[in-house]
């Protein structure tokens, strides 16, 4: 694996793909900088090197070209602040200005360049924008796991005018040696946490982990399909029934394999998807008409907590249940405690980004387990067993440039 590590970056401009895709408030505020916090040892390294640093992101989702709200402008301050570096911005992220400002910038500085899909042609991977974007840096570093999955212009395309002098930062390099030990050589047992809504979200990660995983815990919405196909009566939950017959394939593939696929024995019901109407604990399989599981119950928490706190390997994806709701937060709350103390005894802990990384948060367990994803879809592609179009751009290497 090409990192950062292996470049020395005095006199060079490096091209930074980052993911810098952060919320902002009404007044244009970061409301959550970890994306950007994330990436700032990276951009330090080609700093510290004496290099300077041209970075490249998307904000938001523009439809129709350049939209003030979604101005890279707003991040600018902010970046200079996590950085202590003197931060320009490009207007534009092809145009004269950002030519111009990349030309004229010192060792030590850092330019931003405005967002990239203001521009169709980032997403539909064009060539020609992808080369244009080349001429700024003499190194191309993917740092941008979140959008690893994607083939847009700037996280693979890009990656074909750079010869050998591509790599990736801390944060890509990190995401796949972390994915790697769950995925490749986990420490047995190993227990995968899998939840979310719907079954049909889930199916080839859970195809693909029957092949590592010792134990499975399914929670969320997606359990009561599981229920269902097994004859069990769930009440107005959600149910997916044109995956019944995958679903008891799934479990019959798992019996084949000595797979241990544990669904909630019982559930925290609602009678309408609110927070402050009806709640009531039913078995899983017998939730009444009107009724609704939105989170796994007191049985299940602790049949769930037991497995997980002998395990020695753990991945986490996917709420247990409808965790925004305080009347059926209990259940991912419990995993969550019981993933951080089987962390604190050894295991190593995976929380596969998107709301399970939320759900961490939410309990301020961040700094309590191994390693929080920061690409959820890029990190269930990865598991699902695809190539990620990111990291297959850097991993190419042509023989015949030399770094």
């Amino acid at each position: 694996m090409q990192t950062v590590d292996q470049f020395n970056f005095s006199g060079k401009k490096a091209l930074v793909r980052v993911d810098f895709n952060v919320p902002l408030n009404d007044n244009f505020d970061i409301t959550d900088d970890a994306r950007m916090s994330a990436a700032v040892p990276t951009i330090k390294k080609i700093l510290n090197d004496g290099g300077s640093a041209i970075l490249m992101s998307h904000l938001g989702r523009p439809k129709n070209g350049p939209q003030p709200e979604f101005s890279l402008n707003h991040l600018v301050n902010h970046l200079g602040k996590l950085t202590g570096a003197n931060v320009h911005f490009a207007s534009d992220c092809i145009g004269d200005d950002a030519v111009e400002k990349a030309e004229k910038l010192q060792a030590g500085e850092i330019l931003l360049l405005e967002n990239l899909r203001f521009y169709s042609e980032e997403k539909a991977g064009d060539e020609e924008f992808a080369q244009k974007l080349s001429r700024y840096g003499d190194v191309y570093v993917n740092d941008a796991f979140g959008t690893a999955h994607r083939a847009h212009a700037s996280t693979s395309v890009v990656a074909k005018f750079f010869g050998n002098n591509k790599c990736f930062g801390y944060i890509m390099a990190n995401e796949i040696e972390n994915a790697e030990k769950v995925i490749a050589a986990p420490e047995k047992p190993f227990v995968a946490i899998v939840g979310g809504a719907k079954v049909s979200d889930k199916l080839l990660i859970l195809e693909n982990l029957m092949n590592v995983a010792d134990t499975i815990l399914i929670g969320g919405g997606m359990a009561y399909t599981f229920i269902a196909a097994q004859g069990g009566s769930i009440g107005n939950s959600l149910f997916e029934a044109d995956r019944v017959d995958l679903t008891l394939e799934l479990l019959k593939k798992a019996e084949a394999k000595g797979v241990n696929i544990m669904l909630p024995v019982d559930s925290v019901c609602a009678d309408g998807f609110i927070n402050d109407g009806g709640v009531a604990t039913h078995d899983s399989n017998s939730i009444p008409e009107g009724w609704m599981g939105l989170d796994i119950g007191p049985k299940a928490v602790e049949e769930y907590k037991a497995v997980l706190l002998e395990a020695k390997t753990i991945l986490w994806n996917g709420p247990m249940g409808v965790f925004e709701f305080s009347n059926f937060e209990n259940g991912t709350k419990t995993v969550a405690y019981a993933v951080a103390e089987s962390t604190k005894n050894g295991a190593f802990s995976l929380i596969g980004g998107g709301d399970s990384a939320a759900a961490i948060k939410q309990f301020n367990l961040k700094g309590e387990v191994s390693y929080v994803s920061t690409g959820g879809g890029a990190l269930l592609e990865y598991f699902e067993g695809k190539t990620l179009p990111g990291i297959a751009a850097i991993e190419v290497i042509n023989s015949e440039a030399q770094p």
